[in-house]
């Protein structure tokens, strides 16, 4: 009777010389210097979470049993929810589609084109959906209008930055042999470019509504609508087992769009590969 086996192989590189060894330790105490001084700066104390862990047990206790009786309350907040994020992710894609192609080395000649749109969409994507929603909700007021707005505004950046990878990423071949029958660039985009990234930019677009969906959760806590409100709310007036029942709508819904979302790219990605 004979056992099979499994064996592992070391697939990188090896240190084979004195010098290579003495790089490698450097780079292992610089790593683990670099570990220590965040954790200083981050101010790790496991100490403290065991001494806050009867707190949080507290808590916990107060939540529970979740108050089932503000679910009809809770259907409109989790509905405007997912509008927020169902527009937030459409206006996202409008100016995130040109500006891939600005942003795509391979298919923009101007380098100061390219440079600025790329910093343009690093500093949109620096900017968190929080802070983007604070300066919507001062400009036009309270509301999931400011939510969809910085969702659009932070997504665009985002997608941009994925529309224009994938784009750099595809076979020149038919971009080449467009060009050389005197295409314009339109033709070249519609016919040789689009064909060959619009599999991975429907899948990018679901998974960035699946975000925009988690983060309009939190958008509300800051006035802009949504199942946030009603989380903060409850938080608020220590009703704490209504916010037991908020989180589980959040949880539902999060886990729900993840499931469907999943489906829809596994299908779109096969239908793409054997299309």
């Amino acid at each position: 009777m004979r056992s099979d086996t499994t064996s592992y192989t070391w697939t990188g590189p090896s240190p084979r010389s004195t010098q290579s060894w003495l790089t490698l330790g450097i780079a292992v105490a610089a790593a683990v210097w670099a570990l220590q001084w965040s954790a200083g700066g981050a101010q790790l104390s496991w100490g403290e979470l065991a001494s806050g862990l009867p707190q949080i047990l507290d808590f916990a206790g107060r939540t529970m049993p979740p108050d089932w009786s503000i679910l009809g309350r809770l259907w409109a907040p989790a509905i405007e929810t997912i509008q927020i994020a169902i527009w937030g992710t459409l206006l996202a894609v409008v100016p995130a589609v040109p500006l891939s192609f600005l942003a795509a080395r391979n298919l923009q000649s101007n380098r100061w084109a390219y440079r600025i749109t790329r910093q343009g969409m690093n500093i949109v994507r620096s900017i968190n959906e929080l802070i983007l929603a604070l300066v919507f909700v001062s400009a036009v007021g309270l509301g999931p209008f400011p939510g969809v707005l910085a969702l659009a505004l932070h997504g665009a950046g985002m997608l941009g930055k994925f529309f224009a990878e994938a784009i750099e990423e595809i076979d020149q071949g038919p971009v080449e042999a467009l060009r050389a029958t005197g295409a314009r660039p339109l033709q070249v985009i519609v016919f040789a470019v689009l064909p060959q990234v619009i599999t991975a930019w429907i899948a990018v677009v679901l998974y960035r509504f699946e975000v925009n969906l988690r983060s309009a959760t939190v958008l509300g806590m800051v006035g802009a609508g949504g199942l946030g409100f009603e989380l903060v709310s409850s938080l608020k007036l220590f009703r704490y087992q209504e916010t037991a029942t908020c989180i589980i709508v959040i949880t539902v819904m999060v886990i729900a769009a993840d499931a469907v979302s999943n489906r829809l790219r596994h299908r779109i990605q096969h239908n793409g590969r054997h299309g």
